[in-house]
């Protein structure tokens, strides 16, 4: 019974070994967006209006953007 739960062991290490390199691969295919020039978008501001990031930020003034996935609900 060691023996049989020895080699299972042995199998998922040797698994978990096989399939390391393919998860290099998918750390290599994401793409970096940090540091890269952002689109022309526009998006409404907490004083009811409308915020275009050309006409009030480009080339003015640095610009981070930031998301808070389900920010201020009840999930």
């Amino acid at each position: 019974m060691i023996k049989k739960r020895f080699s299972k062991c042995l199998f998922l290490i040797f698994l978990l070994l096989l399939l390391l390199p393919f998860s290099d691969l998918q750390a290599k295919k994401k793409v970096d967006i940090v540091g890269r020039e952002a689109s022309n978008f526009t998006l409404p501001s907490t004083h009811d209006r409308l915020i275009t990031y050309t006409e009030e930020f480009y080339g003015k003034h640095n610009l981070i953007i930031t998301f808070f996935p389900a920010a201020f609900t009840p999930v």
